[in-house]
């Protein structure tokens, strides 16, 4: 399988979807935005991942890639291809299909727990695991699509949509990604909030990576059948 991502900033990477690829032995390319990439022919991948990035999906003064993004991910979707979308990506996906992306009562970020409405979809022990956020944005649930996460605070965190799956929260993380982030957007720790952890909260969690990633491979495993 060859898979294909979308990457908006430099420092969020893959993660460790990179090892389920290179476990898999499939093949992988990359469209960056950042530097002026151009999107690739739809045939030419089996899945598409869209990843995060600090900037919203209406946005597109600023970015003016972000329309066209928008509407080529509504045409994999519609192509009936697997489409994974973390964070930004979820927003990407529910925009798409023609849902609101706006900012959120709260923003996320750090080690918080979420609500878990389907366990096939997300294969956690229990029903309330503790997954990494960073997020201020939020979105209503695209018709047709089926609720698979939420938290008190800004109830759509992960949905399915057919071929499509939108998670707002990270289990592709890992510690040294987590730095990246930290690294680079730390000015939002900063301002604080009832649920934004600081740096050292963040980066002294150290049990919760290979519970995180199992789950993300169960995900891809079962998106790629």
């Amino acid at each position: 399988m060859h898979v294909h991502w979308i990457q908006h900033v430099d420092f969020e990477t893959l993660g460790n979807i990179k090892e389920w690829i290179s476990k898999n032995n499939h093949t992988v390319s990359c469209t960056k935005q950042f530097a002026g990439d151009k999107l690739p022919d739809i045939s030419s991948f089996d899945h598409l991942i869209v990843m995060g990035g600090p900037m919203g999906v209406y946005d597109t003064e600023e970015y003016p890639w972000l329309e066209e993004e928008l509407q080529y991910i509504k045409k994999v979707i519609e192509c009936n291809k697997p489409v994974l979308g973390i964070c930004l990506g979820s927003q990407f996906i529910a925009a798409a299909l023609g849902a609101k992306v706006y900012p959120g009562p709260i923003k996320e970020i750090g080690w918080h727990p979420i609500d878990i409405k389907n366990k096939e979809i997300l294969s956690f022990k229990n029903n309330n695991p503790t997954v990494f956020h960073w997020h201020g944005d939020t979105f209503d649930l695209p018709k047709n699509a089926e609720l698979i996460a939420s938290t008190k605070e800004v109830p759509h965190q992960a949905y399915k949509y057919k071929n499509a799956i939108g998670l707002q929260f990270h289990m592709e993380q890992t510690e040294e990604t987590i730095q990246q982030m930290v690294t680079h957007c730390k000015e939002e720790l900063e301002i604080g909030g009832t649920k934004i952890q600081s740096e050292e909260a963040i980066l002294s969690e150290k049990s919760l990576f290979e519970s995180n990633k199992n789950v993300m491979f169960n995900l891809l495993d079962k998106m790629g059948q």
